[in-house]
């Protein structure tokens, strides 16, 4: 068969601020609040109807913010899909792009059931639908399945006429709702007798709250929708997080508005009304709102009516785009079949996955009911969210040094933490409402991932941010104390190789030797394979000291961030020591010792041990081990215990007292006699005074043949403010030098943040 041409895959950039504000604002206000009020006011009370928004707006906005700080590093179409791919690789990515897609098709498909709910409820009460007597949910599907159709048209015109119209349709609807609103509240000042509808506020209790909060969250998802924008948004890095903080504002005085005004809209003992308010506009179901707003105003149903037309269509509009810029993503990165990245050439809208998207939107509009559409399209989200929450805690950790923010969260990570606690108890508590939620969405799910391994594994692109495993040989199996060794060159091997031979003959361990080929960053990654051979000319020349005595194995990778390359390998293979060659080079203002190694100090989950001037075939037979009471110099002490000589080693253990430090080195050698080094080796304590305890240890390092000190604990903030003792020391010393960081566990995390 003939191959195909190149798939052309451009997107225009047309999007102001304005529209893709109003692109999110059309999201939310859709069928959320709709179906939203009737049900949440039966399931929860009057209270907890307008509870249940306003709880929900605050977790949308923790989740915005994650959703801000990403679009802003990482503008371009494909939303959670793209951030999954930095935080968790290609797996977690394709999965999180096929829910997104998923979860916003079946939100177009609510949308247009809404649309035509209310459309036909408008017809019936003016007597127009006599002739469709016991066909009415017919009808209602066919009018769902025309206005999928209409604006799954409009979306192929191109983005500028989407924009446009959902703006328009956004603008109608905010206006309309924020005045039904407004009246809620004029109502009440004129009977405030309307007030005691919210009694009982909350007749159900507390806990029904996660039963509404997890079925409205789809009422809340219209930042999902700015993120796919960034390939067409103007000023992307700047416009993006904006539109999303806005739109959840408006969004959430908007809904808690027209909750409180829906509940206050229905006077007790009005003709017609059985019970209390709350119970007989909760006993309409998605219906409830309709009927409440009717009540409240002069020409109620045809203002409802209108609303639903401008907030149903804006959302479905909205949706249908990110339905398709989702997929357009997966297409393009080749995890699914590249001809959904096929874009028209006239009009540059991705029309291939904007027919697939219309498929799935027609064919869960016309088979599933109305309440198990929402309650699945909110499963899907929740989850996603989830997902969200998690990569911008992984890639702020990972890769904040590499990305260019033009937004950043305060009180990093609170925020996300909170909101990934929330979305997990509000998926659990969404069975009460929809069992088959809990079933579809689990199903999408486990196709996505059958998908994946038959096709996006194997065919998926590799992207500038990737870490690309370009060549590896793994040790025989085995469960020992693994030490990795990151070779640079051979000049690195040569220092490295005779020291690591010594730390992995005393765990009794397995080495894993790491390469990070060095491409520079104009260079291509199909041309890779030219940069590889100094690594693998530094790995044979470490493996000739290792290979006859240890299980070895070995690796050469490429990442633009070598340190971030580093730090995967290490979690990937499950390291318990690394090994790093350090050349004295300064860091500059913003590292301490390097752009590489300050960052794998910090984050690599296991001991560090960084060696400068340490080549050839050295004899240490004077260590000296400075301490101060961190929690590596017992990890120091057992490093200078491994490497002096068997015969002729003496470790001095050194601290620096005066003004305002204080430590007893008597009692720190007490605690550790059981260690290795007290009992190979002479260890001697000393102790002097001194105002400066850096250029006081640089005085006693002269001499000895080595010098081992702890990892400065401090955080980077601080280390860049005023420069550390063991920063100093190391910077400075002219003496065969060891930097060791013992992992720390959680306190080790907490540190990097506090």
């Amino acid at each position: 068969m003939k191959a195909e041409g190149p798939v052309s895959s451009e997107l225009s950039r047309e999007l102001t601020l304005f529209q893709i504000t109003m692109m999110g604002i059309g999201m939310m206000i859709g069928a959320g609040v709709f179906l939203g009020v009737g049900n949440a006011t039966r399931v929860a009370g009057p209270g907890g109807v307008v509870l249940t928004f306003a709880l929900n707006g605050v977790i949308a906005l923790f989740t915005a913010m994650s959703y801000a700080e990403l679009s802003s590093a990482i503008p371009r179409a494909g939303g959670a899909y793209n951030f999954a791919r930095l935080a968790f690789g290609r797996g977690p990515s394709f999965l999180a792009g096929w829910m997104e897609w998923f979860a916003s098709s079946v939100a177009g498909s609510m949308y247009a059931l809404v649309f035509a709910i209310y459309t036909v409820r408008y017809l019936d009460a003016l007597g127009l639908l006599g002739w469709a007597q016991g066909h009415v949910p017919v009808v209602e599907k066919t009018v769902a399945v025309v206005a999928a159709g209409f604006f799954l048209y409009i979306n192929y015109r191109g983005v500028s006429a989407t924009g446009r119209i959902g703006a328009f349709f956004a603008l109608g609807q905010t206006v309309l709702l924020a005045l039904m609103g407004l009246v809620g509240i004029v109502v009440v000042a004129r009977d405030p007798s309307r007030l005691h509808n919210f009694n009982p506020f909350l007749p159900a209790g507390w806990a029904k709250l996660l039963i509404t909060m997890g079925f409205t969250s789809v009422a809340f998802e219209g930042f999902e929708v700015i993120a796919q924008t960034g390939d067409e948004a103007i000023e992307p890095k700047r416009n993006l997080p904006k539109a999303m903080l806005y739109s959840v504002y408006v969004v959430t005085v908007t809904y808690v508005a027209v909750a409180f005004a829906a509940i206050v809209a229905v006077k007790a003992g009005s003709p017609g009304v059985e019970g209390a308010p709350w119970q007989w506009i909760g006993g309409f179901r998605e219906r409830g709102f309709g009927e409440a707003i009717s009540r409240l105003m002069p020409m109620g149903n045809f203002l409802v009516t209108l609303a639903v037309i401008f907030s149903a269509t804006s959302a479905l509009n909205a949706t249908l785009y990110s339905s398709a810029r989702v997929s357009f993503a997966l297409g393009r990165d080749h995890l699914l079949p590249p001809l959904l990245a096929r874009t028209s050439r006239k009009r540059k809208t991705p029309v291939v996955a904007l027919l697939c998207t219309g498929v799935i939107v027609l064919t869960v509009a016309t088979c599933l009911p109305t309440m198990d559409v929402a309650a699945s399209a909110s499963m899907m989200f929740l989850l996603l969210f989830f997902l969200v929450n998690l990569s911008v805690i992984r890639i702020r950790r990972n890769m904040g040094d590499e990305l260019t923010y033009g937004f950043l969260m305060p009180l990093f990570p609170l925020f996300p933490a909170v909101a990934i606690i929330c979305q997990v108890v509000l998926a659990s508590w969404l069975v009460h409402m929809s069992l088959v939620a809990w079933i579809v969405a689990p199903a999408w799910i486990l196709v996505g991932v059958a998908i994946y391994h038959i096709y996006g594994k194997r065919h998926a692109v590799t992207t500038e941010e990737e870490i690309l495993v370009l060549e590896e040989r793994r040790a025989p199996a085995g469960d020992e104390y693994r030490v990795m060794v990151a070779v640079e060159s051979t000049e690195d091997a040569v220092m490295l190789a005779p020291n690591a031979y010594k730390l992995c003959a005393a765990k009794d361990a397995r080495a894993e030797l790491l390469h990070m080929v060095p491409i520079p960053d104009q260079v291509p990654l199909a041309d890779a394979d030219r940069y590889v051979l100094i690594g693998k000319e530094g790995i044979v020349e470490a493996m000739l000291y290792l290979v006859r005595h240890f299980p070895v194995g070995t690796s050469l990778r490429y990442c633009r961030n070598v340190a971030r390359g580093i730090v995967s390998a290490v979690r990937e293979k499950r390291i318990d020591m690394l090994i790093m060659g350090w050349h004295g080079e300064q860091g500059g203002r913003l590292f301490t010792l390097g752009s590489t190694i300050d960052p794998v100090a910090e984050r690599a989950p296991c001991d560090v041990v960084i060696l400068k001037g340490c080549g050839g075939n050295l004899k240490f037979k004077r260590v000296l081990v400075p301490v101060a009471g961190g929690r590596n110099g017992p990890f120091a002490l057992d490093v200078a215990g491994i490497l002096a000589d068997k015969d002729e080693g003496e470790i001095v253990v050194f601290t620096v007292v005066g003004g305002d430090r204080r430590f007893d080195i008597g009692q720190f050698l007490d605690r550790h006699r059981d260690r290795s080094a007290m009992a190979h080796h002479a260890v001697h304590a000393k102790t002097v005074i001194a105002r400066d305890a850096a250029e006081a240890i640089l005085e006693e390092a002269e001499g000895y043949d080595l010098v081992v000190l702890g990892w400065t604990a401090r955080p980077r903030l601080y280390r860049l403010a005023r420069r550390s003792v063991p920063v100093r020391v190391a910077r400075a010393c002219k003496k065969p030098l060891i930097v060791v960081k013992a992992s720390g566990g959680l306190r080790s995390w907490l540190a990097r943040w506090v």
